[in-house]
C-alpha cells in the first residue's frame, strides 16, 4: 500500500486529463482503485503470497538479500500476469512500480513506451553523493571524495551480487537484453518518476534527464473529516506511525508512549499492520490502528516514523518536522536526508531508549523552517502534473 497510494496520485492526475487508466495492484488496494475511478483487478495471488520478510535479517547484507530474493520469487509470476493485463488493456503506455522485475522485463519486451515509478529513493550511483545504503552523511571536500570513492564499489558490488543474478534469469525469459550491475536496471526504462523532489533528495547532477523529481505524492484513502476525539485534542500533537507491513518497528511507537507520558503533547500512535495485544496507553495518548495521517499531521508539531518515505514525506509536505528512526531497507537514507535538510532529526535502533527518543522529540518540535524548505521543495518539483506533463510530451508524444 506505500507504494499504491502514492503511484495513484500520479494516475489521478492522469485520469482527470481524460486518460483511461487500468491498474493492477494487491487485493487490499482493488477497492481503493476503483474508488477513484480505475479500472483495477487484483495481480495474481501467487505475487501476495510471497511477502517481504526482509525484518527476519541479522544484519544489513542479509536483509537486503531477503529482500531482492523476494522480488525475484515474484517476478516469475508478474511475468505472465502483466502480458495478460497487457493484451486485455492493449495500453499506450505501461506503468511498472520500480520492484517488479518481471513486470518490467514484460513491459521493455512489449515494445509499448512504459516508465517506471520510484515511491522510494532511487540505489542509483552518483558521483556527487556518498554511496546509497547505510546512510552515509554528506562530507565535503577531498575527504568525503576519497571516503566515498572507497566505498561505493564495495556497497554497489552488494547489491550487484544480490540482483544481477535473478534479474537476468528473469530478463532472459523473456527475451530482454541481460543488465550487468542494478544501475543498468535502474536506467533501462526511457523514463523514471521518483515521488521526491530536492531538498530532501541530494543534488544529483550526473544523474541523466530520464530521472524526473515530482514531489511527496501525498496521498490519503479516507474521506477528510476530523473526528471528534482528533478536534477534542488541545495540545501540541505527536504522531507516531509504523509500517504498513510488518517490518518488527512496533517498539519505536511502543517507547514512544513511554517517553512522551509525562510530556505536554498529545501521542497518536497508528499500527496500520495491528494494534498490539496488551499495551498500557497513557492519558495523553490515543492508539488505533488506522486514521487518515493527514489529518493528525494538519494539527502536529512533530512526527515520529520508521522511516518510510510515504509518512516522513506526508508530514514534511505540511511543513512537520519528523523525528526518523529506521528500521531497514532505504530508511537509513531517508533518515540521513531528513537530518541533513534540517527538517528532523534520526534515532538509530541501537541507540534507542525513552530518553534519548525524548530529547530528539524535543529537538525536532524546533526544526520547523527546516521542514518548511523541504515543503516548498515538493511544491517547486511541479508535482504530478510535471509527471503527467512528461508522460504526455515524451511517451505519448503530445504536445
Amino acid at each position: 500500500m506505500g507504494h499504491l497510494f502514492p503511484t495513484s496520485v500520479l494516475l489521478t492526475e492522469l485520469r482527470s486529463r481524460g486518460h483511461d487508466v487500468a491498474l493492477r495492484t494487491l487485493a487490499a488496494g482493488v477497492a481503493t482503485g476503483r474508488d477513484l475511478g480505475f479500472a483495477t483487478e487484483a495481480v495474481d495471488p501467487r505475487i501476495e503470497a510471497l511477502p517481504l520478510d526482509d525484518w527476519k535479517a541479522t544484519n544489513p547484507e542479509d536483509a537486503l538479500r531477503r529482500a531482492q530474493g523476494t522480488f525475484a520469487r515474484r517476478a516469475e509470476y508478474e511475468v505472465d500476469d502483466l502480458r495478460k493485463a497487457i493484451d486485455e488493456v492493449s495500453p499506450d503506455v505501461v506503468i511498472v512500480d520500480a520492484n517488479c522485475w518481471g513486470a518490467a522485463a514484460v513491459a521493455e519486451a512489449s515494445g509499448l513506451p512504459w516508465l517506471s515509478f520510484w515511491a522510494f529513493l532511487p540505489y542509483l550511483s552518483s558521483e556527487a553523493t556518498p554511496p546509497y545504503g547505510p546512510g552515509l552523511p554528506p562530507l565535503p571536500g577531498e575527504a568525503g571524495r576519497v571516503r566515498d570513492a572507497q566505498l561505493r564499489p564495495q556497497l554497489s558490488a552488494v547489491f550487484n551480487e544480490a540482483m544481477v543474478g535473478p534479474l537476468n534469469r528473469i530478463r532472459e525469459q523473456v527475451g530482454v537484453p541481460p543488465v550487468g550491475t542494478a544501475d543498468d536496471y535502474v536506467l533501462r526504462p526511457p523514463l523514471m518518476l521518483v515521488a521526491t523532489a530536492e531538498p530532501f533528495e541530494y543534488v544529483h547532477p550526473d544523474w541523466p534527464d530520464k530521472i524526473q523529481l515530482i514531489g511527496a505524492c501525498d496521498f490519503d484513502p479516507a474521506p477528510k473529516e476530523v473526528p471528534d476525539w482528533l478536534a477534542a485534542i488541545d495540545r501540541r500533537i505527536v504522531l507516531v506511525s509504523t509500517s504498513s507491513e510488518f517490518q518488527g518497528d512496533t517498539d519505536v511507537a511502543l517507547m514512544a508512549l513511554t517517553a512522551l507520558a509525562d510530556e505536554p503533547v498529545h501521542v497518536v500512535v497508528t499500527f496500520p499492520a495491528g494494534v498490539p495485544a496488551g499495551i498500557t496507553v497513557p492519558a495523553n495518548a490515543t492508539v488505533l490502528e488506522f486514521v487518515p495521517h493527514s489529518l493528525v499531521l494538519d494539527r502536529a508539531a512533530a512526527a515520529i516514523t520508521h522511516g518510510g518515505m510515504g509518512t516522513t514525506q506526508k508530514a514534511l509536505v505540511r511543513g512537520v518536522p519528523v523525528c526518523v528512526a529506521p528500521q531497514g531497507r532505504d530508511q537509513f537514507e531517508v533518515a540521513r536526508r531528513v537530518e541533513v535538510a534540517g527538517a528532523g532529526t534520526q534515532l538509530l535502533a541501537e541507540d534507542l531508549t525513552p530518553d534519548r527518543l525524548r530529547d530528539k522529540v524535543r529537538q525536532t518540535m524546533t526544526m520547523i523552517e527546516g521542514a518548511r524548505r523541504v515543503a516548498a521543495g515538493f511544491a517547486a518539483s511541479g508535482g504530478v502534473a510535471h509527471g503527467a506533463d512528461l508522460i504526455e510530451r515524451r511517451l505519448l508524444g503530445q504536445g
